[in-house]
């Protein structure tokens, strides 16, 4: 319920994304930092995605399901790097209300999404390498678009409770948020009404969307481990580690860091340091993920020299 005293204040109507203003002094590098990390996230992620549609060996499932992570990665950052930009550029850090609910409804959509995404990725990983001979059955062509569609869907559905029920909240105290984008538990915290629901929501929800997956996805590379263990080659044995270990790398980084923003209290201690946490989600995971998932693989390089043959030589 709203805190009766502030009943007969004005209702907020524009909040201010306090972002990295204590750091008057950095805004122009910030601001060049993040853009270069930007459009080279948005060029390897729409070149990834360009490859996969136009060159037919890359029409399998993996393929398809990394087509899928660097359309997301486009989008997902895209919901929070221009506006950040635009703040650090031109010290402008206000956002309308129906601006900030739309920013986090997107955001908290695109991550679901990629929680559930890397988890099924990691699935088709263990079916290719632990049940080769079952491979091709389960990961049939429906089968491949029912589970890249179900992670589509689940994330935006879980975001949709999240968001309305947010956009039922009553503001009228402070608007000033203390992060670089509009996300839940800062909003909470401004709201005048009981946090404690809205904390509990957020918690539930982050144990379907994060927890599962991260619990899901770690298995499936412990059942890949084990299997290239088995594997009498030596040369074998490490090509398919290095894969692994990089793969295992950045799920970590993506969903560790998000486990323990939004898992964990937030306390004065934790407050900046979870800042600093979010901007590897954020930022530095949709950079990565081309570049560890795609840009290594042998068959997407071979993509990438016919397809710079083809734009050169005609």
């Amino acid at each position: 319920m709203a805190n009766p005293e502030q009943g007969n204040e004005t209702s907020i109507t524009e909040f201010i994304l306090l972002g990295f203003g204590t750091l008057p002094e950095l805004q122009i590098l910030l601001f060049l930092l993040f853009l270069v990390i930007y459009i080279a996230t948005m060029a390897g992620n729409i070149l990834i995605v360009m490859l996969v549609l136009a060159d037919q060996h890359l029409h399998t499932p993996m393929y398809f399901f990394l087509g899928n992570l660097s359309c997301l990665e486009t989008c997902y950052i895209s919901t929070i790097l221009p506006r950040m930009l635009a703040s650090l550029l031109t010290e402008d850090r206000t956002i309308s209300f129906t601006g900030c609910l739309t920013q986090y409804y997107f955001f908290a959509s695109l991550a679901g999404t990629e929680c559930l995404l890397l988890s099924v990725m990691s699935y088709d990983r263990y079916l290719a390498i632990a049940k080769p001979l079952h491979y091709s059955v389960r990961m049939s062509g429906r089968s491949c678009f029912q589970l890249a569609g179900g992670s589509w869907i689940g994330g935006f559905l879980g975001s949709s409770i999240t968001t309305l029920s947010t956009s039922q909240l009553t503001f009228c105290g402070h608007n000033a948020i203390d992060h670089f984008f509009c996300d839940l538990i800062p909003l909470v915290k401004l709201s005048c009404n009981d946090p404690q629901l809205m904390e509990m929501l957020a918690f539930t929800l982050s144990l379907i969307f994060l927890l599962v997956p991260f619990l899901l996805t770690l298995m499936s590379y412990i059942c890949i481990i084990a299997t290239v263990l088995k594997i009498p080659s030596s040369t074998g044995r490490q090509k398919a580690f290095s894969t692994c270990s990089s793969h295992l790398i950045v799920v970590t980084m993506y969903y560790g860091t998000l486990l323990i923003v939004y898992m964990f209290p937030t306390t004065k201690t934790l407050r900046d340091f979870k800042k600093v946490l979010s901007v590897v989600y954020t930022v530095l995971t949709p950079l990565v993920n081309p570049l560890i998932y795609s840009l290594r693989n042998k068959e997407v390089k071979e993509a990438l020299r016919k397809a710079c043959r083809k734009a050169m030589f005609g």
